[in-house]
């Protein structure tokens, strides 16, 4: 059985992420990467991306579909050209991976904002900060306050993360890798649609637009079905 290995963003952990794919279980064999520092695991100080990558990569085993949203898929992005022998196909969804595009208005502005809020944000009400963030990434998560312990522990971490503005993609790594590539933005996000849009150029990678659900695209009711087709072409070339 083909093997998803689905590795989530910001905020929330695994669980909440990918609930609407747990039917593609019937499938495909599902590896949830539960990343470090969110529920249900303790906390740590410091949410990196670099180390994630490696982590995720470790976890590879060749002819895996490797799927990332968001933070996770500017992880999934560093994993594949760690092990660009591993994955039959990467699927990523609206990485805010700016250094692709900072020559786009939108995503420069997009990456100083972020940098801005990572220095000069309320550090000290994690809340507060989510809720800014939350604006900044179109996400459609209005989340209740006093915010729920997993939310509060998701805002900590994402205090505490480093700025994926910083992350330098290796394009020509990725480029050269045989698997195919899918890029996937809900059109709600000028900053991340230019990004998804320089990555397909620069990766030669097809491209979906499921509007409406703001930055969380993989619950869109087409999703599944546009990854499942995408996941069998592409196992298919190999």
């Amino acid at each position: 059985m083909e093997r998803l290995v689905l590795v989530h963003g910001s905020v929330v952990g695994a669980a909440a992420t990918w609930r609407a794919q747990l039917p593609l279980g019937e499938s495909f064999e599902l590896l949830v990467v539960e990343r470090p520092g969110f529920p249900p695991g303790p906390p740590v100080e410091r949410v990196d991306f670099e180390p994630d990558s490696e982590l995720v990569a470790g976890l590879l085993r060749p002819g895996d579909h490797l799927v990332g949203h968001s933070y996770g898929a500017v992880i999934s992005l560093l994993a594949a050209a760690l092990r660009p022998d591993a994955p039959a196909s990467l699927t990523v969804i609206e990485p805010p991976a700016t250094r692709v595009a900072l020559n786009v208005p939108a995503v420069a502005e997009f990456a100083a904002g972020a940098e801005e809020l990572w220095e000069h944000g309320p550090r000290d009400d994690p809340e507060a900060f989510l809720r800014t963030f939350l604006t900044a990434v179109g996400s459609s998560l209005s989340p209740p306050s006093p915010l729920p312990p997993e939310l509060e522990q998701g805002a900590r971490m994402l205090v505490g993360e480093r700025p994926p503005s910083e992350a330098e993609i290796p394009l020509d790594v990725l480029a050269k890798a045989p698997f195919p590539k899918l890029v996937v933005s809900g059109a709600h996000h000028a900053a991340l649609d230019a990004i998804c849009d320089a990555l397909e150029r620069a990766l030669a990678a097809e491209r979906i637009v499921l509007p409406g659900l703001g930055h969380t695209v993989q619950r869109h009711p087409d999703f599944n079905a546009a990854l499942t087709d995408f996941v069998t072409r592409a196992s298919a070339k190999t």
